[in-house]
């Protein structure tokens, strides 16, 4: 499900999310996931950085929990980042934005976490695989990735029922069906990885204690964590 863009000067976050959280029935879930798995305690200062942050709904649920962290958020689309501005404004100096997919190719910082929400899916598999590689460099020793995104089915089958039980979830919440046939004409361009591809591209790159901590229908949260002597 390709992350909406938002469109025109008055895009603010709650019109964003309306839609945004009917067309991911678990969000709660999906996010409450990636806030648990955070290896920090709430008084800590940490660097966290949100490689396609969106509209930054994901970095205002850390920033809220980890109220000494601060956090750089890397997007693509200044549409977006525009939203996340709007957003993460009460924060205030805690939070960093550049329009980027990603930091230069040589880091001029290392960051304690870097997670992502609902966007590295549209990459190719070998796209998926270098980027995971870049996180590792960009992490600090110990320090985690935490992905929740759009997964494939492990057979034809099984994604396709993923799929339709998705649809049914989201009409349950009354999403409107011209938000919901949008999702469905962007979704023709996503790219979704099963999970055991995802697992098993984060352990060859060099990722430890990586595992699927969550999962529901057409959405995941996987973790792991870059080795402490690397």
């Amino acid at each position: 499900m390709a992350k909406k863009t938002a469109k025109g000067s008055g895009a603010t976050a709650d019109n964003f999310d309306s839609a945004h959280l009917k067309l991911v029935p678990c969000s709660e879930d999906l996010y409450r996931s990636v806030l648990e798995l955070l290896p920090f305690a709430p008084t800590d200062k940490r660097e966290i950085l949100d490689l396609g942050a969106g509209s930054g709904l994901l970095s205002a649920k850390v920033a809220t929990v980890f109220p000494r962290a601060r956090l750089t958020l890397f997007d693509p689309a200044p549409e977006m980042l525009a939203v996340a501005r709007l957003r993460l404004k009460p924060f205030g100096t805690r939070i960093r934005f550049v329009s980027a997919q990603l930091p230069p190719a040589t880091p001029s910082k290392s960051y304690d976490a870097v997670v992502s929400s609902l966007a590295i899916y549209h990459l190719p598999d070998g796209g998926k695989r270098h980027l995971f590689g870049d996180i590792l460099k960009y992490l600090t020793p110990g320090g985690v990735f935490i992905n929740a995104d759009q997964v494939a089915g492990e057979t034809a089958a099984i994604d396709e029922r993923a799929r339709e039980l998705w649809i049914k979830r989201a009409r349950e919440l009354k999403v409107a069906e011209r938000d919901l046939v949008a999702a469905l004409s962007r979704m023709k361009q996503d790219l979704p990885s099963t999970v055991g591809q995802h697992l098993a591209w984060m352990r060859e790159v060099g990722f430890v204690e990586v595992s699927c901590v969550y999962r529901n229908l057409i959405f995941a949260v996987l973790s792991g964590t870059k080795p402490v002597g690397r």
